[in-house]
């Protein structure tokens, strides 16, 4: 379950201070917020994601706080429970891709398992590249590993970031597929934050900022 109740934010230095509107999600429901570029799309995600923490107001993953939490807790919680697909690569460069599979379970203390890993590369069409380093990977490529990396520890939610929005018509549902069908088997929670209207059919959950 994610919630949020009266979330607002300011950055420092500025004058304007952001309103979000309320959200509340139950078990495995999904959730799409768009907007237009600087609206605060991004600065919601990190909200969500415990990257940022509020001005006023808080954010609830399965009744936990997690803006009320320590800089040390929130870490963990994070690492444990949150997926992050980021518009950027965050692998990392001088491992391949198994290596930061399992360096990704491990900084969030689950298990590591062969078998997982291989099953998650071969759902995303990526089990070739499993010995492959980083920057041998095609841009797709690169796309799918993120995925990957933000949903190999089972997350209860993932949240994505304009993830299709350089993406022509057929990569950008193939991509909207593969995030709706890994949270599903995940039993996740999926919030995409972007400014592409594509992918409005993919949800039943739609919030325009």
């Amino acid at each position: 379950m994610v919630k949020t109740i009266n979330l607002t934010f300011q950055y420092k230095g500025e004058n304007t201070v952001l309103h979000f509107p309320d959200i509340t999600l139950e078990d495995q429901q999904n959730q799409l917020i768009l907007g237009k570029s600087g609206i605060g799309k991004t600065t919601l995600l990190h909200l969500l994601g415990g990257l940022l923490r509020p001005m006023d107001g808080g954010v609830e993953i399965d009744e936990v706080p997690i803006h009320m939490l320590s800089n040390k807790k929130l870490d963990r919680f994070r690492g444990q429970n949150i997926g992050l697909v980021f518009q950027n690569n965050h692998a990392i460069q001088s491992l391949n891709v198994i290596e930061n599979l399992k360096t990704r379970l491990f900084l969030s203390k689950k298990s590591i398992s062969q078998t997982i890993i291989s099953d998650l590369l071969g759902q995303l069409d990526i089990l070739e590249c499993r010995e492959k380093r980083i920057q041998e990977l095609s841009e797709g490529q690169l796309q799918r590993l993120g995925i990957a990396m933000a949903m190999v520890h089972r997350p209860g939610i993932i949240l994505a970031d304009e993830p299709t929005a350089s993406l022509d018509d057929e990569n950008c549902n193939k991509v909207m597929q593969l995030l709706i069908d890994q949270a599903k088997s995940n039993e996740a929670n999926l919030i995409v934050i972007t400014h592409d209207h594509r992918i409005k059919p993919w949800f039943t959950n739609t919030l325009e900022l």
